[in-house]
């Protein structure tokens, strides 16, 4: 009987990226198996260019060291690219993306048009607005690449078994990995990496885990030379966005693919295990617009001739990253799969990070957005995963504004409030699943967001005065918000307060009723989680997060449990309770109305929790809030929400009541200083760097702890203020400057209509003190800013306590 201390199945870039890199750290006792002979999948079909620009500060850093592996390996030839802009609102965007790779670390230049011709004099100037120049970046032969990232796997001691299919994965009684079963024979083994491609959501399933990722057609074309236009071999890759198109000289020719706007999915249900390295039948007719958009940069390919049109389907995630990370539930069970057009630029660090995470646990890398796990319910509708997969495809080169929102799959998931907020002339976007008002146009009918900002551009949005309108009921009077799409989790049982004293950096264990705020740390200290705890009972906990991270956070639970904790359930209760925020100074008022309970400061204080009655309701009210207000955060059983609704609307006319929408709470919460996990907060970033100190209980141990003690942090999240009182086109991402270097990058930003200021919340060496002079690099220019004081509005909290 075969054993091996690690299986990776899957024969691709990635499989063998994470062979290579177990045996490298020293587990040289690893198994690779592939049903067919190695690229046999879609590595097989790549065009094997490979950039380091992206706008992923993590996927960067993969890339990164991808180039560095394929140096190393000998097989990587470096050329240059340029990604091209071909309309004055791509350049823009180029000119943003290239301010948010200088600030994470990446050197970038934008050529003009002429510099750009001077390196790739085939292509004409028509059209031709300039483009980001990477010198080093270049291209690889991907059978020539994967096989010699395989011998030198090999020659660390790691064993390749071709011609071998996976058939089952044999768990025990606690579901851990034991043995992986092949029409071959069986390999025992403690741990496997599924690194599977398009076949990954089938193997994941033979272990009871759920793994997204749909089969999207792509197709690219080798194209002969043309007399008196033969490209030289040392030509730039180049990607024309705007065009759809990227590609590359080959024997005088040129290689290029790029992506359909109306992309074909396939084998939703299932990859046929006999589908390898054969091609699909191609599609001329879809390939026309690609066609065209190439003959428009690069004339003379009209008289070019074909040599072969090749159609094969990639893993594409419906949010368009990897799947990465161990499977709750599973253990021993990992994913290196779903690389959504990432492959050879993104293997090499995949691999090295999936063997950090494997022999260590930790890795140096924020992969939070790239767990495997994060992807809940709503994904296992096959249509609404197919849709949010195909959605990510069109856009991959088409210019997607940061204000636009998701169009495809669309309503999946609904409020009970869903009718009332249409009532009320909602914009809706989407979260999740979830349709959210993104704001209010009073006395207009309903509809759903999707492109908007394509019809405004870079520009002010139209509906900046509704949303200062909306600001102006919350800080004056009393606004009302539908927040059902938070996540909420249940956590009980005899083992609930362990672990989730472990799990958190703030004291949990406090009276019934109170609310905490509090992170999820990992061994480095990084935060991974940005939650309420509240605690119902002696026993019972609910921990509310973000509609978009609660799948995460209930596997990070997950995986955190151990056996000497006691029993703990942990149950996903997002869609058994509605959730009504109120707040302003007239919140109070306007709920006391309608309730029999005492809701006064004394009664109910802030961060404490309460069971009140509505209209015979029964309504948890939190004084918690993220606007920095007065005012509640309701829960109740969803057929109770729209009398709750109601009376609400009804009790607080007197005070002038106006719904919000979720664009709004990004100005709300700016002004205080309040914090957004995913962007303000990442695994990068840790409590004491973030200015959240004061949630670290250092009285009790918590996963993070250890790394904390001692740390002195060289930066710091600081509040800027950007530009004079006009609105500026500040989205996250842009560098800061200082001194004439460039010292970090906006993590967020909106404007604040208090205090008629553009804010922002980005991270800054520790020594840059308030009233420091920075600036921020917006579309090639750099806005003057200003390091102000950490909360602009109501500092000493008296609005929000009273």
């Amino acid at each position: 009987m075969e054993r091996a201390r690690v299986v990776v199945i899957g024969g691709g870039i990635t499989g063998t990226s994470v062979a290579y890199h177990l045996a490298k750290a020293g587990w040289t006792d690893v198994v690779l198996v592939e049903k067919g002979e190695l690229t046999s999948g879609s590595t097989c079909h790549a065009a094997g260019l490979v950039t380091q620009f992206n706008p992923s500060p993590t996927m960067m850093q993969f890339r990164r060291y991808s180039v560095e592996l394929y140096r190393e390996l000998d097989v990587f030839e470096t050329v240059g690219s340029l990604r091209i802009a071909s309309s004055p609102e791509s350049l823009k965007e180029l000119q943003r993306a290239a301010s948010r790779a200088r600030a994470i670390g990446l050197d970038v230049e934008i050529l003009a048009p002429e510099e750009v011709v001077r390196l790739m004099p085939a292509a004409t100037v028509e059209s031709l607005f300039g483009a980001v120049w990477i010198p080093g970046d270049g291209a690889v032969d991907p059978h020539t690449a994967t096989y010699a990232l395989a011998s030198a796997a090999r020659e660390l001691g790691a064993r390749f078994l071709t011609g071998r299919r996976v058939t089952g994965i044999e768990l025990g009684p606690r579901r851990e990995v034991r043995a992986v079963e092949t029409d071959g024979g069986r390999i025992e083994t403690e741990c496997v990496v599924n690194a599977c491609g398009i076949w990954a959501p089938q193997v994941a399933a033979m272990v009871g885990a759920f793994a997204p990722s749909v089969p999207v057609d792509h197709q690219h074309i080798a194209l002969a030379a043309v007399t008196g236009h033969e490209l030289p071999r040392e030509m730039p890759c180049f990607r024309d966005t705007d065009n759809l198109v990227y590609g590359k000289a080959e024997a005088g020719g040129m290689l290029f693919g790029g992506y359909e706007p109306d992309p074909v999915s396939r084998w939703e249900d299932g990859v046929p295990w006999d589908h390898g390295s054969r091609s699909l039948p191609p599609d001329q007719e879809r390939f026309r617009v690609l066609m065209e958009g190439a003959i428009r940069r690069f004339p003379f390919l009209g008289d070019a001739g074909m040599v072969t049109l090749v159609c094969h389907p990639d893993a594409m995630t419906p949010d368009g990253n990897p799947l990465l990370g161990p499977m709750p539930g599973v253990p021993g069970f990992w994913m290196a799969a779903g690389l959504s057009l990432n492959g050879f630029g993104g293997a090499g660090g995949m691999g090295k990070t999936a063997a950090e995470l494997i022999t260590t646990g930790e890795t140096e890398l924020d992969v939070q957005g790239y767990r495997p796990w994060r992807f809940g319910a709503p994904y296992r509708d096959t249509d609404f995963a197919t849709a949010a997969a195909r959605e990510v495809y069109k856009y991959y080169y088409r210019l997607r504004y940061p204000l636009d929102t998701d169009e495809w799959g669309r309503p999946q998931r609904l409020s009970p409030l869903h009718g009332r907020l249409q009532d009320l002339g909602a914009v809706f976007g989407v979260k999740n699943g979830w349709e959210r008002a993104d704001y209010f146009r009073p006395g207009q009918a309903w509809r759903r967001a999707g492109a908007d900002q394509r019809a405004f551009g870079w520009t002010a949005p139209p509906y900046l005065e509704l949303l200062a309108e909306e600001h102006k009921a919350f800080r004056e009077r009393v606004g009302i918000i539908d927040m059902t799409s938070f996540g909420k989790i249940d956590v009980s049982g005899p083992g609930a307060l362990s672990l989730l004293e472990r799990s958190t950096d703030n004291r949990i264990d406090r009276p019934v009723g109170s609310v905490v705020y509090t992170q999820f740390l990992d061994e480095r200290g990084g935060i991974v989680a940005d939650v309420t705890v509240t605690r119902l009972g002696e026993e019972r906990f609910r921990v509310v997060t973000g509609a978009g991270a609660v799948d995460s956070d209930l596997g990070w639970l997950r995986l955190g449990r151990r056996e000497d904790d006691g029993r703990v359930e942990i149950r996903d209760v997002t869609d058994e309770l509605a959730v009504v925020g109120i707040w302003g100074p007239e919140a109070r008022n306007a709920l006391q109305a309608v309730s029999e309970d005492d809701v006064s400061a004394e009664a109910l204080p802030f961060r404490r929790a309460k069971t009140i009655s509505i209209g015979g309701a029964q309504v948890l009210a939190q004084r918690i809030t993220y606007v920095g207000e007065l005012g509640f955060e309701l829960y109740v059983e969803r057929d109770w929400a729209v009398q709750v609704w109601d009376r609400l609307m009804a009790a607080g006319a007197a005070h002038g009541i106006a719904p919000g929408g979720y664009r709004v709470l990004d100005s709300l919460r700016l002004e205080k200083g309040y914090r957004y996990f995913g962007t303000d907060l990442t695994a990068g970033d840790n409590p004491l760097e973030a200015g959240l100190d004061f949630c670290v209980a250092w009285d009790k141990d918590f996963r993070g702890r250890v790394a904390l003690e001692g740390m002195t942090p060289e930066r710091r999240l600081r509040t800027l203020l950007v530009g004079n009182e006009r609105y500026a086109t500040v989205y996250g991402g842009e560098a800061i400057h200082a001194d004439g270097a460039v010292v970090g990058r906006v993590r967020s930003a909106g404007y604040g209509f208090t205090v008629g200021r553009n804010v922002a919340l980005g991270y800054v060496p520790a020594e840059l003190a308030e009233g420091a002079e920075v600036g921020i690099e917006v579309f090639g220019e750099v806005l003057p800013a200003e390091i102000a004081a950490d909360v602009l509005y109501d500092p000493e909290n008296a609005r929000v306590r009273a």
